[in-house]
């Protein structure tokens, strides 16, 4: 008795898919002992009975007395205790069995999606360097405590949040915040768990660890995934309390008409809602879990039924359209000075030595051009300023206007205009002087994705009306739109602006889906019918505004996440639909006499089945090039 209890214990203490796949096997043990009618002492079909279908009445029997919550477990509860009073064991465990059996296939959909989302959060750092007095200590990441200070070295992961205590880096935070520029981080700077340290070492001391680290918050995120909260769940399990009156009125009619009690028991048996129930999560989940292998967080299912109602997308520009890194567009030298690509060799030359963003954009627009970066010595850098050295015998500086002023440099007018005719564009700047005179200035802007347009395309395609609501300037904002093919655009637009565009649009009786990737966004993420958030997670307030994160930025995946959430409608909608002409189709033929019990079960959850293998379906699905 006592290691019969103890394996009892080990068997309780398994994890819920495992403890049901071992309960599934020994209750399909005892079905099929039962089945082959050996002699012995008991009906082996108990064992499904105990192991299957005591936990769902308990939990019929809860949900009754605390909530009088009255679902497809209450119908199956009656079922199986019907099934056992008449002496139908076998029908009581295969019910039972095959509702287990349809409860596993439920969990292993959902686990699939969520594992599908993991993956792609797989970078919480393991170790972290916390120093102490004498030294240095590597311990296991989850170990750190707020307070402690932390050294991170170049090329590692930061491992929780806080603030830099000394040392001057960039920050790639393109996984937290989307931004693929790194960022300049020095002493007082935050930085976020998850992001990685490029270029300096620096030292932090820890303010939000373990589950409060931007990186955790972003797996709750995952978890946060509940299938539950979407309306049409709502109405099915409406239906099936409805069903279940129903079943219980059919069943006693067929008793009084037919004193037959064997097909009221059928009866009870082939009405449970089951396949009605799982019509709608099933299909949820598995379309979650196809929206995360194209890089989407969905938070809840309720996300996808909006979205299949979406008839405009609006969308920001910077690190949505664009890349948000810095190209080379434009080299402009001082009228009757060099040539543009003596000028843009010389800044290569003095841009090569340096690690910034801006530099390395300019060093690979001198390379796509066949210009090799001069050589160049007494590299400096002037933080917050620009970057200086002598390139072939030449002092060569580039950077802001404050750099040169420093050094005593005019700005001619015509370099001014022209400088400000590339900001009206949207254009970053840097200005060239060599040898104590203005030499010229080169212009960056923000790439636009090459994928972008086909995207714009794509959205149209589907019946839906593409937006462009930015902050930037006319001119700015034009250019980008006539390149991705917007004709409806808002620019420079506060944050209230944007609210505004929406609720009109929403008064217009046309749902809209907001995209951004910033806090500036998060009011207007929060308004629209459905937010999406680029760059996976950027603040604790665009989290909470979004409802879909993109995590790895890859726009031209749009178009099949609104085809997916269209698709996902149609699919619940065909599940709904089967599970009810099915469960009728029983129904007659239960009240007529031509099923049994046991035939009545496997036809019943023979519709279960079907419903989840028709949702899982989705897992694979992909939108129609």
């Amino acid at each position: 008795m006592k290691r019969a209890m103890e394996g009892l214990q080990r068997l309780l203490d398994l994890g819920g898919t495992k403890k049901d796949i071992v309960l599934l096997a020994l209750s399909g043990i005892g079905l099929a002992l039962s089945l082959l009618g050996l002699p012995l002492p008991f009906d082996p079909a108990w064992a499904a009975i105990v192991l299957c279908g005591v936990p769902i009445v308990l939990e019929a029997v809860v949900g009754l007395v605390t909530a009088f919550d009255i679902k497809a477990d209450v119908l199956v509860s009656l079922a199986l205790i019907a099934s056992v009073c008449i002496g139908e064991d076998f029908a009581a465990g295969e019910v039972a069995f095959i509702m287990q059996l349809g409860g596993l296939l439920e969990d292993l959909t959902v686990a699939r999606a969520r594992a599908g989302i993991e993956r792609l959060v797989k970078l919480t750092p393991r170790t972290a360097r916390i120093v102490r007095e004498g030294g240095e200590e590597v311990v296991p990441a989850e170990r750190v405590q707020a307070g402690d200070v932390l050294r991170v070295l170049p090329g590692e992961t930061v491992p929780v949040d806080g603030a830099i205590l000394t040392g001057q880096t960039s920050v790639d935070q393109s996984v937290m915040t989307g931004e693929s520029l790194p960022v300049d981080k020095g002493p007082g700077d935050e930085v976020l768990s998850g992001t990685v340290n490029r270029f300096g070492a620096f030292t932090m001391r820890a303010s939000q660890v373990g589950e409060d680290s931007s990186l955790q918050r972003m797996i709750r995120l995952v978890q946060s995934a509940d299938a539950g909260k979407a309306k049409i769940v709502g109405l099915a399990d409406r239906w099936a309390t409805w069903i279940v009156v129903a079943a219980l009125a059919a069943a006693g009619l067929t008793w009084v008409f037919t004193r037959e009690i064997l097909r009221s028991v059928t009866i009870l048996v082939v009405f449970c809602p089951c396949a009605l129930v799982l019509a709608t999560p099933t299909a949820i989940m598995a379309a979650i879990g196809n929206a995360t292998r194209h890089g989407f967080l969905v938070r809840e299912g309720d996300a996808l039924e909006r979205l299949a109602t979406v008839q405009r997308v609006a969308f920001d520009k910077t690190g949505t359209l664009t890349h948000g890194t810095p190209e080379l567009t434009a080299v402009l030298p001082v009228p009757g000075g060099m040539a543009e690509a003596e000028l843009l060799r010389l800044a290569a030359g003095v841009e090569a030595l340096s690690e910034h963003p801006l530099g390395k954009a300019v060093v690979r627009g001198a390379g796509r051009r066949g210009l090799a970066p001069a050589a160049a010595e007494d590299f400096a850098m002037e933080p917050g300023r620009g970057v200086l050295a002598r390139v072939e015998g030449r002092e060569i500086l580039a950077g802001n206007p404050a750099l040169l002023a420093a050094r005593g440099v005019e700005i001619p007018a015509a370099l001014e205009a022209a400088a400000a005719a590339q900001r009206e564009m949207g254009a970053t700047l840097i200005y060239v002087a060599a040898d104590g005179a203005a030499a010229g200035l080169l212009a960056l802007a923000d790439a636009l994705r090459p994928d972008s347009a086909q995207m714009v395309r794509a959205v149209r395609a589907q019946g839906v009306e593409p937006v462009l609501l930015t902050g930037d300037n006319e001119a700015a904002a034009r250019a980008i739109a006539a390149q991705v093919g917007i004709s409806l655009l808002r620019f420079q637009c506060l944050p209230e602006e944007k609210l505004r565009f929406i609720g009109q649009s929403q008064g217009e009786g046309k749902p809209i889906c907001m995209i951004g990737d910033g806090v500036n966004d998060a009011p207007a993420l929060k308004l629209a019918d459905v937010g999406l958030a680029m760059g996976g997670i950027g603040s604790d307030i665009a989290v909470d505004a979004a409802d879909i994160a993109l995590v790895n930025d890859d726009i031209r995946e749009l178009p099949h996440l609104l085809a997916l959430s269209r698709r996902m409608m149609r699919t619940i909608r065909i599940n709904l639909v089967l599970s009810m002409a099915l469960n009728f189709a029983a129904i007659a033929l239960a009240i007529t006499g031509v099923l049994n019990p046991v035939v009545g079960a496997l036809v019943h959850n023979a519709g279960s089945v079907l419903v989840i293998v028709h949702s899982a379906l989705l897992l694979r699905w992909r939108r129609p090039a």
